[in-house]
């Protein structure tokens, strides 16, 4: 293939309106819930909920400045314009380090899948044929990604849509031929109370559910390669309410009143599937490890070209070696796609030889990320406003509300967390955040040194989306 002019607008609209609602969708939800459920009873609604506040003003944040200036960089481009180039640097490369680990680990909960239902293949048999095939539908084009996605959230969507309008025919006593004795809203405060384990379990529960919500900002790293990148962070960013009200809330809300939030079975068989259980309906199990393993796939699907389009973004800007920015004649970064996959196929391999070390750490000193992220997403929009505003006023057209407060009680939220995850040493919050630190603070030494040796000039992203030569002495 003959070398490209740079990434091309091969996602349609229909292809975004499904990464944004895909995007907030994880496997996390389905798999990581009942724990949350267990500490801290139906109060987990009020954890999902404020995480879900949270993570509503971080997007809104970014909307404003994705859709000032769409770039496949998204909040690390806006960082680097906004904080400089040690912030664009080191929370790109942190970001990256994330998906590649993401990557390791849905690849091997889709593997245990199936080799559940093919014991032939071995399991890490499964994992490098799902990492080759996903690879593969990345290499081809960016519409291949758009559409293996826009099927797979369309599968998401539609399972937990079915799971919540039949879980409330349930509680309501009007599904027929089904006799849920249990299911009742007065669950909800029926066994111990809304808060069994008190108000600090709301907090705890904060903790388990945050890193679900990952993913959320993956359609303004998309909609640089859209057809109408503004319209499709402005439709993203408002949007974003309404998603995480009804997947996370509503079909959260289905299973603590299907079911008491101390039955044993959501512990034993998982929230969903337990709750699935409850009606009676045959093969539930088999049915909640489908659409788990279309999470997975999903997750790994956008993992992967979510983690080659920031190091793409890192190579233009001179953050990463310049063959990262080099696209084929279909506008794919091939060489970025591959590095990716390849710390992927690595950290696979770390997690079937060495799982409780190597991999553990990776694991967790990739978990905070996500804060660290939302953090400098905070801080950049505080200063990219004004510079919006000085340049180009007329491209301010979605708006932080209440700028900037809600920024602030954000940033102070995201701060507050970080704080109480260093004292939770039940779930491995305080190991999480020293690990991610620790690596956030070798990269960040790595930015502030390359800035030193570059010479005094490197490469920025402009708000017309064009780059330039931009001294850093």
């Amino acid at each position: 293939m003959t070398p490209g002019s740079g990434l091309q607008a091969g996602l349609k609209n229909r292809h975004l309106t499904m990464i944004a609602i895909g995007g907030v969708i994880g496997a996390g939800l389905f798999v990581g819930s009942s724990s949350g459920i267990a500490t801290a009873g139906p109060g987990i609604l009020l954890s999902y909920a404020l995480v879900g506040t949270l993570v509503v003003l971080v997007m809104r944040m970014l909307g404003e400045m994705s859709a000032a200036n769409p770039t496949s960089g998204s909040f690390s481009a806006h960082a680097d314009r906004a904080l400089g180039g040690w912030a664009g640097f080191s929370i790109g490369w942190l970001y990256w380090f994330f998906w590649v680990v993401v990557l390791a680990v849905e690849s091997t909960a889709g593997a245990a899948i199936l080799s559940g239902w093919i014991p032939a293949v071995p399991q890490w048999g499964w994992a490098l044929i799902v990492m080759i095939v996903l690879t593969a539908t990345n290499l081809v084009s960016v519409g291949s990604y758009g559409e293996f996605e826009f099927w797979f959230a369309g599968i998401k969507v539609v399972a937990i849509a079915a799971f919540i309008v039949i879980g409330l025919l349930a509680v309501f006593g009007v599904l027929p031929g089904v006799h849920a004795d249990q299911a009742s809203f007065g669950n909800l405060t029926g066994h111990g109370g809304f808060l069994p384990h008190g108000p600090g379990s709301i907090l705890t529960g904060v903790l388990l559910v945050v890193f679900s919500f990952m993913g959320s900002e993956i359609a303004t790293l998309a909609a640089g390669e859209s057809e109408d990148p503004q319209r499709a962070v402005t439709k993203a960013t408002n949007s974003i309410i309404w998603r995480i009200a009804v997947f996370y809330l509503g079909s959260i809300l289905v299973v603590v009143s299907l079911i008491p939030w101390d039955d044993k079975s959501i512990a034993e068989k998982g929230s969903y599937v337990a709750a699935l259980d409850s009606l009676g309906i045959a093969h539930a199990g088999e049915i909640m490890n489908f659409i788990v393993l279309t999470s997975v796939l999903s997750c790994l699907n956008s993992g992967l070209y979510t983690a080659s389009r920031m190091a793409f973004s890192l190579g233009e800007r001179g953050d990463a070696p310049k063959i990262f920015a080099r696209t084929t004649s279909r506008g794919v970064p091939r060489t970025a796609i591959t590095v990716s996959v390849l710390f992927g196929f690595l950290a696979v391999f770390f997690n079937y030889k060495f799982p409780d070390t190597v991999f553990l750490f990776l694991v967790n000193s990739s978990g905070a990320v996500a804060l660290f992220v939302w953090l400098v997403i905070c801080f950049s929009q505080l200063r990219m406003r004004k510079i919006i505003q000085r340049e180009a006023p007329e491209k301010l057209v979605v708006k932080m509300w209440l700028y900037p407060y809600l920024t602030w009680a954000a940033a102070g939220l995201i701060v507050f967390v970080l704080g109480y995850m260093l004292t939770d040493t039940e779930h491995d919050g305080r190991e999480t955040v020293l690990l991610s630190l620790l690596v956030a603070a070798v990269v960040l030494a790595i930015a502030v040194v390359k800035q030193k040796l570059g010479g005094g000039h490197r490469t920025a992203v402009t708000e017309q989306g064009e780059t330039e030569k931009v001294s850093v002495g």
